[in-house]
């Protein structure tokens, strides 16, 4: 069974998980990290609190990447969703504005300042080459 790991302790990434559950029909876990065990899903805090994960026996992705497993994962009209998500040029373009969504979070609707990154987070985040973990 796959797993698809969020912030729990940010209200804007609570609020879409409460929207995948409701909406999304994956067969994955949708869990906070705070209460999963992250050394079981070979997770560290810093892959948890930097982006979304996607957990699975066949594979492993954070941010967008995460995102479009997830969909395709889903099915129905998710899928083809998923498929876009994966392509070379949305995927470039996925992942500075999944940057820009971390960093911002806490101002995006549901977001508090929960939500926030700390700063040295942020820029790490900021600076951070993009990386395929599959």
């Amino acid at each position: 069974m796959a797993t698809f790991v969020y912030d729990g302790d940010c209200a804007f990434c609570s609020t879409c998980a409460r929207f995948i559950e409701r909406r999304i029909p994956t067969s994955a876990a949708v869990v906070a990290w705070q209460h999963s065990d992250l050394d079981a899903l070979g997770l560290t805090v810093d892959e948890a609190e930097t982006a979304v994960q996607w957990i699975s026996s066949r594979r492993r992705a954070a941010g967008p990447d995460a995102i479009a497993e997830l969909l395709v994962d889903a099915g129905s009209f998710w899928r083809p969703a998923g498929w876009v998500l994966r392509l070379p040029p949305v995927r470039a373009l996925a992942w500075p504005v999944y940057r820009w969504v971390a960093r911002n979070r806490h101002r995006l609707p549901g977001g508090t300042a929960a939500c926030a990154l700390p700063q040295a987070e942020r820029d790490r985040t900021a600076a951070r080459p993009e990386r395929s973990p599959h």
